[in-house]
């Protein structure tokens, strides 16, 4: 059984002193404030328009996707059945396209080769405002789209999903900006023609719960996905007692902890959370240790650490379920069929963590091979008032590397081989 690692003691005295910090400069104002108001300030300021800039000279790029070293290795995916519920999704996508209104499909739907697929982000403003957000529509139609949302992930990836939204309706709360910050305040798009047999697919995205999913005859994908949360405990009100993403913390912190002390060396790259042995451009404000976040669909991210194949069996086994509580949000047949074709390249595999590894010390890990890049972070407080990072805050990344974020390397075989489009 895995420990918990996320005391709640800790995550309520942060709580505890944001509920006591109405006008707190970073919460000041936000009671009533409407979100684009709010987005357009923050965007126009000095800093943030030189931090968040060169975000939309990468979307600039045509995609090629996450590589190691800048060449997308080929021919790792095929077009298979693999159990995905293409026809409970197709069902629930035509309720949402009959449900919306004229102006409404002209915000919320795309073509499949649209550049909207890669215009997904994290923060809590509206930076590039693509598709329909949740908040302008009657709670008949909100409850529609997560009919979709429901019918496209596992039962626990599902409330992992609502648990993320909840917890952002939390901080809402706690910081007096439930404006900006509810359990609605998601973007929403369609991407072609919800179909049995040809590809298709949404995007829902927003503070800590952005997924892209790309469906395609009885395959499926969830990639990149962004779940997080601050904080990761409710402590109070109708969903007390909801935590989040405890076992992607409490599974890596038992593989690290099992290694071989000289593997745990070559394991952890940087000892320090913010690391001075960081090189420039390692540690990001708003990314922080995150490699893979919004707009990095083409960042090259050589492996680091140790490889998978000098770990014990055991060790492997452990590593495998680290991989299972990212991909668990799938649904059960593409899941299994996602964790077979990592597990045939667990050779080219590798595993590395940044930070302490004590049953009280933040951490950063990844996992990455040619098929699979995923993350975890904590992080430093936002709106909680934790300045350096802590377990209440935490950030999780999937990325699919080599071209098969949004399904892109499926859709380019469908059509033959083709290349797709630069804008995709």
């Amino acid at each position: 059984m895995h420990r918990s690692i996320n005391p709640p003691v800790f995550s309520y005295i942060l709580i505890f002193h944001c509920c006591n910090s109405t006008g707190h400069p970073r919460t000041a104002g936000l009671d009533d404030i409407d979100i684009y108001a709010y987005s357009k300030d923050i965007i126009n300021k000095p800093k943030p328009k030189q931090l968040f800039g060169p975000w939309l000279d990468l979307l600039k790029q045509p995609f090629t996707g996450i590589t190691t070293d800048g060449i997308r290795r080929e021919g790792l995916y095929d077009l298979a059945d693999e159990g995905a519920p293409t026809q409970e999704m197709v069902a629930a996508a035509k309720l949402v396209q009959d449900c919306l209104s004229s102006e409404e499909k002209r915000k919320a739907c795309y073509d499949i080769d649209a550049e909207e697929w890669r215009q997904w982000c994290n923060p809590e403003f509206v930076f590039l405002d693509t598709g329909i957000r949740l908040t302008v529509l009657p709670q008949q139609k909100i409850d529609l789209v997560l009919g979709l949302l429901k019918a496209s992930l596992s039962p626990s990836g599902y409330e992992k999903a609502v648990g993320s939204m909840r917890t952002n309706h939390f901080l809402g709360e706690i910081v007096h900006a439930k404006s900006i910050l509810n359990q609605h305040s998601y973007h929403f798009s369609l991407f072609g023609e919800p179909s049995e047999t040809k590809p298709w697919g949404f995007s829902f995205f927003g503070h800590h719960l952005c997924l892209n999913i790309f469906v395609l005859g009885k395959q499926m994908t969830v990639s990149p996905a962004f779940v997080g949360a601050e904080p990761n405990v409710i402590d109070s009100g109708p969903w007390q007692g909801l935590t989040l993403l405890t076992m992607e913390a409490s599974s890596a912190l038992e593989l690290m902890q099992s290694l071989s002390p000289e593997l745990q060396q070559k394991a952890q790259i940087y000892k320090k959370m913010h690391d001075p042995a960081m090189p420039e451009g390692r540690w990001h404000p708003a990314d922080q240790r995150h490699l893979g976040g919004a707009f990095q669909d083409n960042r090259v991210i050589p492996y680091e650490g140790i490889a998978v194949v000098d770990m014990t069996k055991g060790q492997q086994e452990k590593l495998l379920s680290v991989v299972a509580t990212f991909l668990n949000i799938l649904p059960s047949e593409p899941f299994k069929a996602r964790m077979r074709q990592i597990e045939s390249y667990l050779s080219e595999t590798y595993f590395c963590w940044i930070g302490g590894f004590g049953d009280e010390d933040p951490f950063y890990y990844r996992i990455q091979g040619p098929v699979i890049c995923l993350e975890f972070d904590h992080h430093a407080g936002v709106f909680l008032l934790n300045a350096e990072p802590a377990k209440c805050h935490i950030h999780t990344i999937l990325r699919t590397p080599n071209g098969n974020d949004y399904g892109k390397e499926w859709l380019r075989l469908f059509r033959g081989g083709d290349k797709v489009g630069n804008s995709t």
